[in-house]
Order: structure tokens, then sequence, then C-alpha cells
């Protein structure tokens, strides 16, 4: 595995999924036993994944932290998975179940019908999946499609990475918007504030920049007079339940006098 240490003091690490001990499809969060080149121990690893399965190649930023229950962890803020390049990473990927119609003994038959190559197969020639024994017409379909959605949500995930967004954030965005995430935001990158929660006006509009919209656009100063206008209305509420607290402490102690 590879581990540098970062200018902001966090630290940077790549390496091999051998198993997911949790995932939470609704949030993300996950713990991952991650296979550290030259070293003898498996590392665990918290953080946020849409999805994620043994086999894949993650890299993470973070930092070390020491659990009081679990013991030393890799904690990432950052986590990012791709697919398996090695034999060995595919097969345990395909085995995983990740893919819908492969589970350990197909996979061990497509990795040994087409190696390294197999990926390329499914998404290039899905019809030399019939080449393997036991795969007929319905199981092929399965897997075609079960790696089309793999690729759908791969492509969002490196969307929403390349314009700043943090993995946690935006494992809630495509929560939201599932398929859609990557047209919604890149029409109204200003809709994060308003349907997700835990992302203001300040987060949506520096993914704003990073995708090209002006300062002086249209849908840039409409989100600005509603962001200002809900600040407004947020500082008068709590204004107003200041002096009616001090409304309430002065009748207080007229009423003890």
């Amino acid at each position: 595995m590879a581990l540098t240490s970062t200018a902001s003091s966090q630290e940077v690490l790549a390496g091999l999924v051998d198993r997911v001990t949790f995932h939470n499809s609704e949030n993300g969060f996950c713990v991952l036993r991650v296979k550290a080149r030259g070293q003898r121990d498996l590392i665990t690893v918290v953080g946020h994944a849409a999805m994620i399965s043994a086999g894949e190649f993650v890299q993470a930023s973070g930092a070390w932290i020491n659990d009081r229950t679990h013991g030393v962890q890799f904690k990432a803020s950052f986590l990012k998975a791709t697919a398996p390049t090695t034999v060995e990473g595919i097969e345990k990927y395909l085995g995983s179940g990740m893919i819908r119609g492969i589970g350990p003994v197909y996979a061990k038959k497509l990795v040994r019908a087409f190696g390294e190559s197999v990926f390329d197969i499914i998404e290039e020639e899905p019809g030399r999946l019939r080449e393997v024994t036991g795969i007929g017409p319905k199981r092929a379909e399965r897997i075609i499609a079960g790696w089309g959605e793999q690729k759908v949500i791969r492509e969002i995930m490196l969307f929403l990475h390349s314009n700043g967004v943090s993995t946690s954030r935006a494992v809630r965005i495509y929560k939201t918007y599932g398929t859609d995430a990557v047209r919604v935001i890149s029409e109204n990158p200003y809709r994060l504030a308003r349907d997700i929660r835990g992302i203001g006006f300040r987060t949506a509009d520096q993914i704003a920049v990073k995708l090209g919209i002006e300062k002086t656009a249209l849908i840039r100063v409409r989100a600005g007079i509603s962001f200002a206008l809900s600040e407004a209305m947020a500082g008068i509420a709590v204004s107003l339940k200041r002096s009616s607290c001090r409304s309430r402490r002065s009748s207080s102690r007229s009423l003890r006098t």
C-alpha cells in the first residue's frame, strides 16, 4: 500500500479491498479491510462510498485514529474506488455478488476464460459471455445490466469528485438524485442547497464555479437572493426568540418582587 503525507497533515493511501466488513447503503458509510503491500496485516479503513466491493482498488486521504473499541483505523475523508486490474482482484470483485448473475463460481469461470480482459468483454463483446459454460442468454443479460449499473454509479462519483465534492456528500447527492445526478447538478448546482441536508449556498456556489457558471449568471443571482433572504429570516427568528426569553425573565422577576 502506498502511503504519503500531504501538506494539510492528512495522509494518502491506496490499496486493494480484501473484504467489506460493513456498508450502509443509505448513507454510504463503510468499514473496509484493505491489503497493504509490504505489510503482513490488513488495514482497517472507514469512510463513505456509494458502492464498494472486495477486489476494488481504493485511493483515500484522511488520518489515522485509535478507536477505543476497534483499535487503529484509517479514517478517510475522501475515498475513491476503481475497478481492479489484477486477476486476483477481478475474481474477488466479480465473486462478491456486486454484479447480478455472477457469484464466486462464475467469477472463477470468467477469469479463467478471459483473464484481465473480462471487463472489456462484458462491455464491448458481451455476446462472448456465452462462451463460458453455464452462462445462457438470461444470465448474460443480468451480467450486462449489472455491469451497466455499476458503470453509471462510477461515472457519477467521478463527476462529483472532479468538481470538488467530498465522498460523503457525493453519496448523499447520489442517493437523492440517483442516475439523474449529473444532469441535475449540471443544469442547476444550486438545487443542492435546497435538496441536500448539510449542503448550503456557499458549497453549491463552489461547485457552480468549477462547472463554469459565471458570477453574474441569473441562476446564481436568484440562488444568492434566496440564500440572503433565508439568512435574514433565520436572524429575525433568533432575535425574536431572544427577545421572548428576556421578556419572560423580566416578567418572572416582576412577579417575585
